[in-house]
């Protein structure tokens, strides 16, 4: 079997999707609140946050990139990792063992700071490992089974929330954290994906609750549920796909480079109609049916992006920065949710309380967290230079 290059271009894709991820700590809209006149941080300050429903900004599209990622890569995965192995066994076996480290790993990063161990899913992370061992005997099957389970599962998902009854007249909106008359409610048909009156929030209150917690689950601040990782192996298995035709050997790179761009072109007009026509409402914190076609349409663009850049032109120098995180994303990952807080109280304990009002005061969170940002990538360029890749 020949020997499989890595791609270039999912590194350094993947390495702008952790940015973003890591650059939170910016904290654009801290300078935004500092200068309201400044349309310029005002722009930055919204797409480096979620939307409070419906709709998509830019950080909105570090997940499901992320999770797009998964299944671009996972035919070359599974090519190398048979060629290790000397069965099928073996390797569905380090699949199932890859899922369970993900979902442990999400749950023990948000148990940070913690009483108990917090039992949830919504994690990236878990969710990734919950839809993955699906993703992985589905990267065996032929275009034709992994097309047609990417409309059971959208179809199948959409119909589970259309079917759920609405809230009586008599609900109480505050007691799952949600004003009867937040401006973000959606009415008529649309109403079937209102924050915390859906289906999969009621799965929560059931499903939640089986595991010990501090206090009984009632809701979700952001209205994020562990049932999305259904429609997050979607996004998975759009990735797969794009991974087929990146591994194609009939395909001309040129060609491939096309379908991305028509694919991604098709994902967004069809998101946007089916969310004008209230058919189903475009919303990345549940995951809609309607989410996975937009934002995946936007993620075959990105990859169009890069896989011309980098794979295709060959200009690569200008990547090195990306690429450093892109091959280390689960240390990036760990690095910014686990070790954040205690960089941020060193730099102040070593550098005094208000070192960062250098710049003056609106510009503060600026240089505190371009402080942190560059020890991130310092660490991450350590172990990219030694080698040192942590891999699941």
């Amino acid at each position: 079997m020949p020997v499989l290059t890595r791609l270039s271009s999912a590194d350094v894709y993947r390495g702008f999707v952790m940015l973003l991820m890591m650059a939170e700590v910016l904290h654009f809209g801290e300078v935004s609140e500092a200068l309201p006149e400044s349309s310029f941080w005002s722009f930055l300050a919204f797409h480096q946050d979620h939307v409070e429903w419906v709709g998509c900004s830019l950080h909105d599209m570090i997940q499901p990139s992320f999770s797009f990622l998964v299944g671009v890569v996972l035919p070359y995965s599974i090519a190398s990792r048979l060629t290790q192995e000397s069965s099928f066994s073996k390797v569905l076996f380090h699949a199932f063992k890859r899922s369970l480290i993900l979902i442990l790993l999400g749950i023990f990063l948000r148990s940070q700071y913690k009483t108990q161990t917090y039992f949830t899913f919504e994690d990236t992370l878990s969710q990734i490992g919950l839809g993955y061992p699906f993703l992985f005997l589905l990267g065996f099957r032929s275009q034709k089974v992994q097309i047609s389970a990417l409309v059971i599962i959208l179809v199948g998902y959409w119909l589970a929330f259309a079917l759920y009854p609405l809230p009586d007249a008599n609900f109480d909106y505050a007691s799952v954290g949600v004003a009867k008359d937040w401006e973000h409610n959606l009415t008529g048909f649309a109403a079937h994906w209102n924050k915390n009156t859906n289906f999969a929030w009621a799965f929560d209150q059931w499903f939640l609750n089986l595991f010990p917690r501090e206090k009984p689950f009632i809701r979700n601040g952001g209205g994020y549920s562990t049932l999305s990782f259904i429609p997050t192996l979607g996004t998975m298995i759009l990735g797969l796909l794009a991974g087929n035709i990146l591994k194609s050997d009939t395909l001309p790179p040129y060609e491939k480079l096309k379908k991305f761009i028509i694919l991604g072109i098709s994902g967004l007009v069809i998101g946007l109609i089916l969310n004008r026509l209230g058919i189903c409402p475009n919303v990345k914190r549940i995951w809609t049916p309607t989410w996975v076609i937009f934002s995946g349409g936007l993620c075959f663009l990105f990859l169009a992006f890069f896989y011309w850049i980098i794979d295709i032109k060959e200009k690569t120098n200008w990547a090195y920065f990306l690429k450093v995180i892109g091959m280390n994303s689960i240390a990036a990952y760990c690095i910014a949710d686990a070790l954040g807080v205690y960089i941020s109280k060193s730099l102040k304990i070593h550098l005094g309380e208000n070192y960062a009002t250098i710049f003056g005061l609106p510009y503060q969170s600026l240089v505190h967290g371009g402080l942190m940002l560059l020890i991130y990538w310092l660490i991450l360029n350590w172990m990219f230079k030694k080698k040192i890749f942590i891999k699941i």
